[in-house]
């Protein structure tokens, strides 16, 4: 497992928690800080910013995976409904269609917010170490 992954999971280990993104962030920022070096966070930060869309989907659903995914719980659910009532098992298929498209999206969405919590502790590290060497630069 590469450092990106490895990061990625780490992030989403962060995200189970419930607190604010700053708390993740803070919490995000030692581990990385010690499991990886400069040289890769910078590596893995450029691969993370290459990775992640830009369309206004991939956006949508980064931010409101659960909202996106409920018309499709509603699928699944009315499937159900209309297949188990009216003995129609050709409903039934609207039920597997709809709960995997709902999965199947708040998964993408878990990911993409995750590695957006990645980009946003990389860049918090490296604004720390900015400030650390324009404060040492302007005192010696």
């Amino acid at each position: 497992m590469g450092q990106l992954e490895r990061l990625v999971l780490m992030a989403e280990d962060e995200l189970t928690n419930y607190s604010t993104d700053g708390r993740k962030i803070q919490r995000l920022r030692r581990k990385i800080g010690i499991s990886v070096p400069l040289e890769e966070q910078r590596k893995v930060k450029a691969a993370l910013l290459e990775e992640m869309p830009t369309d206004k989907i991939s956006e949508l659903i980064e931010k409101q995976r659960q909202t996106v995914a409920l018309p499709f719980w509603g699928i699944a659910g009315l499937g159900l409904l209309f297949g188990i009532s009216f003995l129609q098992p050709l409903d039934l298929i609207a039920t597997v269609v709809g709960g995997y498209a709902a999965i199947k999206i708040q998964q993408i969405g878990w990911k993409l917010e995750a590695k957006r919590l990645v980009i946003q502790t990389l860049e918090a590290i490296e604004q720390d170490i900015q400030k650390s060497t324009s404060t040492e630069t302007t005192s010696a």
